[in-house]
């Protein structure tokens, strides 16, 4: 580590930088994002059949979790896997996942998106396929924000006060 002196309003601090250390391990990847509702989601798509840096051997892995637990069930495992059926990848390709904000069903939908990019990104000829199935095209709809004078919601109105 390297340590340098920086004089800032007559304090003397001591900062240690780091080096990172590169290593012939360097893996890599296509970048994606992928968004729906408030979620947001950061894929990395890699060329091997698992997720490398991960223990185990999973496919899939987001936010450091298999998929298969962080989206139970299989209505979520078919709809996280459709990208790669689609595109006939599911035993070649890998992704490791970091997705946060809104819910389950909102993560799992910018997942999906974030899937979808990815391969269009890492194969053009998958796009059309991709394109036709819906998969990037982003879901616009989101929570409608609360209006002014409404007694709380977006859409209620405020409780008459004669019967």
């Amino acid at each position: 580590m390297a340590a340098k002196l920086v004089k800032a309003k007559s304090k003397k601090q001591v900062i240690t930088t780091k080096k990172k250390s590169t290593s012939s391990t360097k893996m890599s990847y296509t970048y994606a994002l992928g968004r729906r509702k408030t979620a947001t989601a950061r894929v990395r798509l890699y060329k091997k059949s698992t997720v490398p840096g991960v223990d185990g051997k999973h496919q899939l892995v987001v936010n450091g979790k298999p998929a298969e637990v962080y989206f139970p069930g299989d209505h979520m495992k078919q709809t996280y896997r459709n990208p790669f059926v689609i595109t006939q990848t599911l035993q070649n390709l890998s992704a490791s996942i970091k997705v946060e904000g809104s819910g389950v069903n909102g993560q799992l939908g910018a997942t999906v998106h974030g899937l979808a990019r990815a391969l269009a990104i890492f194969n053009p000829e998958f796009r059309a396929d991709l394109k036709s199935a819906g998969l990037l095209t982003r879901d616009p709809r989101a929570r409608e924000r609360r209006k002014a004078g409404k007694g709380g919601k977006a859409r209620r109105s405020k409780q008459s006060p004669k019967r």
